[in-house]
């Protein structure tokens, strides 16, 4: 599956972006998706994750409380809506999926490894 993340920007500290991430594949529900990101000189880290069906999702403790992770099937795209942005949400933002039915635990929708498939990335930048 290819997929392409996009609505970032920059942003001051507290307000809002909202992330999409559209899949080129027919059969998206097939795939738990979830978001990652990368700051300069950091490793990648987990944000949000949520199962095929939408009826689990995880976050970050990071971003609890700030960030939704949402998906719509019918039209392959998974969202983050960002809320209560902070300086420190700077990074970039990647999407990820993977087809291997998952059992709804956390720690493994926290791994990179788990998934098969990354976007390219898109830069969210919050000013103080």
């Amino acid at each position: 599956v290819q997929l392409q993340a996009f609505g970032g920007g920059l942003v001051q500290t507290g307000g809002s972006l909202r992330l999409s991430c559209a899949a080129s594949e027919r059969t998206f529900s097939a795939y738990a998706m979830g978001w990652f990101r990368q700051a300069p000189g950091t490793e990648r880290e987990f944000v949000a994750a949520i199962t095929r069906n939408g009826g689990s999702t995880f976050y970050a403790d990071s971003v609890k409380g700030r960030f939704t992770i949402s998906r719509d099937n019918a039209k392959n795209t998974v969202y983050l809506q960002m809320n209560s942005l902070k300086p420190e949400d700077t990074a970039v933002y990647y999407c990820a999926a993977d087809n291997t039915p998952l059992p709804p635990i956390a720690s493994l929708f926290y791994r990179p490894e788990t998934y098969e498939n990354w976007g390219q990335g898109t830069q969210v930048t919050v000013s103080s």
